[in-house]
């Protein structure tokens, strides 16, 4: 019976290279996310991973990311629309630079929308629901999955399984291809 899922964030994306926020703007990946990719897909064939299938945001950077390393793995590969990364509204393109610690701060209103975006408890909404069904899923048809994302979504599925204070969780990244396992 599996008891455990993967996540990983997609790989480099040229506003990451730039510093700015992206949200639900679909930026690609650069040259260096699909080399990310490509090395993702290697490390898990060479650990091992057991996964069943792969689950992916619409948005390209992180399609790109899952049918990379779905295509090396020979995973079967599942869009789902959910994963898709949080709408930041005003703070879309939002330059970390210019603005240091502004985002962060922002970031712990859960109730804020971002002045035309989603707020942290309606992503929250979606993500714990969908992650119910996969815990459910898990057991019954007993497959581990991973789901291939965004930061934004990673910082809300690890709160999940976490109990955290508003600065943990508005501090918590996951870095670009980097997977990481929790248990249901």
């Amino acid at each position: 019976m599996s008891n455990h899922i993967y996540i990983t964030r997609h790989g480099e994306s040229q506003w990451n290279l730039e510093g700015k926020v992206q949200g639900v703007t679909d930026i690609p990946l650069t040259p260096k996310g699909i080399e990310q990719a490509h090395q993702l897909a290697k490390k898990i064939k060479e650990t091992g991973i057991k996964i069943d299938e792969v689950l992916y945001s619409p948005l390209s950077r992180a399609a790109d990311t899952a049918k990379i390393v779905a295509e090396e793995n020979g995973l079967p590969l599942t869009l789902e629309p959910r994963l898709i990364e949080q709408n930041f509204g005003e703070y879309e393109g939002h330059e970390w630079k210019k603005h240091p610690g502004v985002f962060h701060e922002a970031k712990k209103q859960f109730a804020s929308d971002y002045n035309g975006g989603e707020s942290m408890l309606r992503l929250a909404q979606r993500i714990y629901n969908l992650l119910d069904e996969l815990k459910l899923r898990s057991n019954t048809e007993n497959k581990t999955f991973l789901l291939v994302t965004h930061g934004g979504i990673a910082r809300m599925i690890h709160s999940y399984f976490n109990s955290e204070t508003n600065e943990e969780f508005s501090s918590t990244e996951t870095g670009n291809c980097e997977i990481k396992e929790y248990c249901f």
